[in-house]
């Protein structure tokens, strides 16, 4: 499929503000609040709910319309170790728009100051505390990008592990779901990607955990048991690094008797859709994660 202008103008931008800068974790959390500065206005229609939730600061985003009755999840990314509320507003406000449902969007505990499995314990806990509110199972929808998509993979793995009832759906959008970085896209897809750098993401696993912990499927749910697991969505860029995480995770998922939906997006880049509306291929995204999740949330 041809690509918007927007879509080169934004991978320009993207490559020189991160692939061809290496920047420390603190510099990259400075970076990550400035970009938040830029957002721009959210639409009128849509209200902005800044909670805390058992030690967690968390915002609801409720779009005109939406249905009351489902939530959506979303664990940010960032490689463990950045990413905010503020960062990820705007991407879930049109995702929120799209899907017609009500998005909560908490900021877990990063590494290093919180190492693995802080950011799993924290997801259990939002998640645990959407059923106490009266949401059924059936009625949420988990969904991550990047490192938050490995990162809701492996709490849905736990909440299986330890009985409780599992969400209608998990959607994961360019997911770094092997920390260990055995995917050969590390190599192939070097020159196409225009954010990620491996050594870098090697500098962030181990700022979350140990590792002899790498290859433990909470960390890295490329090696996990999928058995029972719910329809898993997966949206990738076949420009980035992580596109074998991608394939990966949804052979292992598949190879369980999964539901699985792999949608390869070419000439884009890792988490494309952070832009929100500022980019025609993130309403596309999410179209087309609308179209996978209606059946399993409306059944």
């Amino acid at each position: 499929m041809r690509r918007s202008l927007r879509s080169h103008v934004w991978k320009f931008i993207i490559r020189k503000m991160y692939k061809e800068k290496r920047m420390t974790i603190a510099e990259i959390r400075t970076q990550d609040v400035n970009a938040a500065k830029f957002a721009g206005r959210f639409p009128k229609d849509v209200e902005i709910e800044h909670i805390n939730i058992d030690g967690i600061a968390a915002a609801w985003i409720r779009p005109a319309g939406a249905d009351k009755t489902k939530a959506l999840l979303h664990i940010h990314g960032g490689g463990y170790v950045t990413g905010s509320i503020a960062s990820y507003t705007r991407m879930c406000i049109l995702m929120a728009q799209t899907l017609k449902v009500n998005v909560l969007l908490p900021a877990y505990r990063l590494a290093p100051e919180h190492p693995f499995p802080a950011a799993v314990d924290d997801v259990l806990k939002i998640y645990r505390w959407l059923l106490r509110q009266g949401y059924q199972s059936k009625d949420i929808l988990i969904s991550g990008d990047s490192a938050g998509g490995g990162l809701c993979v492996a709490a849905v793995i736990a909440l299986r592990d330890q009985g409780d009832a599992l969400p209608a759906a998990v959607i994961c959008l360019s997911p770094w779901a092997d920390l260990t970085l055995q995917g050969q896209s590390h190599v192939t897809r070097f020159k196409s990607e225009a954010m990620l750098n491996t050594e870098t993401l090697r500098e962030w696993a181990l700022a979350y955990t140990n590792k002899e912990n790498l290859g433990n499927p909470l960390v890295s749910p490329t090696f996990a048991d999928f058995h029972d697991f719910p329809p898993l969505l997966i949206q990738v860029s076949g420009n980035e690094v992580l596109l074998d995480d991608a394939i990966a995770l949804a052979e292992k998922a598949e190879s369980a008797g999964v539901e699985v939906s792999l949608k390869i997006w070419d000439g884009l880049w890792h988490v494309w859709q952070i832009v929100g509306d500022a980019l025609p291929e993130s309403k596309m995204a999410f179209e087309e994660v609308e179209v996978f999740v209606r059946p399993h949330l409306y059944s």
